[in-house]
């Protein structure tokens, strides 16, 4: 059973508590949703979530007379979600978790970096897509008995990917995570710093 919440601004959604096969599996990840984002996705054929951590921007475009003020937008399909603008910023640091709901592993991920404008249409600071399907199929693995650090795949830097460098897939602590820097593109200059986290909602 999943629990929704409901407030003023936002869906949030709790997986406190889901029954498969006549077992109870505690799943305390929390996440917040605009409504919008709920309305055509079925947990039925979630294959589980991607939280994406946008750590930072490194060596963004200057936008304005000195500087930027950047945010990150990250499209899913119709799932939408954008961190907060850090002001006056090159090298932006955001920390920033955001978690999309995964139902089709072959959909690539859509990033877009933005300059804030208070009196005109934002500026484009370049984007790039993730590829998440070696991810999504190492996740999906039987990975219990793997030691903790084990390399599951590399991901080599290509012209067909926004790869800036040679990314690993790791089981580590449990978890499957990629640690990721994305070379923007339709861009002079910028990169993006990020790790993708797995979270099974199904328990399996």
């Amino acid at each position: 059973m999943i629990m929704f919440i409901r407030d003023d601004k936002s869906l949030s959604l709790f997986p406190l508590k889901i029954i498969r096969r006549g077992i109870a599996i505690f799943n305390w990840a929390v996440f917040s949703w605009k409504k919008e984002n709920l309305e055509n996705l079925d947990m039925e054929n979630t294959l589980g979530l991607l939280r994406i951590t946008i750590k930072r921007g490194i060596n963004l475009a200057k936008r304005d007379v000195r500087s930027s003020d950047p945010y990150v937008i990250v499209q899913l399909g119709k799932q939408k979600l954008k961190t907060r603008v850090v002001r006056k910023s090159l090298n932006p640091e955001w920390n920033e978790e955001l978690t999309l709901m995964i139902a089709d592993r072959n959909l690539p991920i859509k990033l877009e970096v933005y300059d804030k404008d208070t009196f005109s249409l934002d500026d484009k600071m370049g984007d790039a897509e993730i590829d998440i399907k070696t991810f999504v199929e190492a996740a999906k693995m039987d990975l219990q008995n793997i030691p903790s650090g084990f390399i599951i795949a590399k991901i080599k830097p290509t012209q067909e990917n926004c790869i800036a460098e040679e990314s690993s897939i790791i089981w580590e602590n449990d978890k499957v995570i990629q640690h990721m820097l994305l070379r923007l593109r339709n861009v002079e200059c910028g990169e993006i710093e990020l790790q993708l986290l797995w979270i099974d909602i199904h328990g399996s």
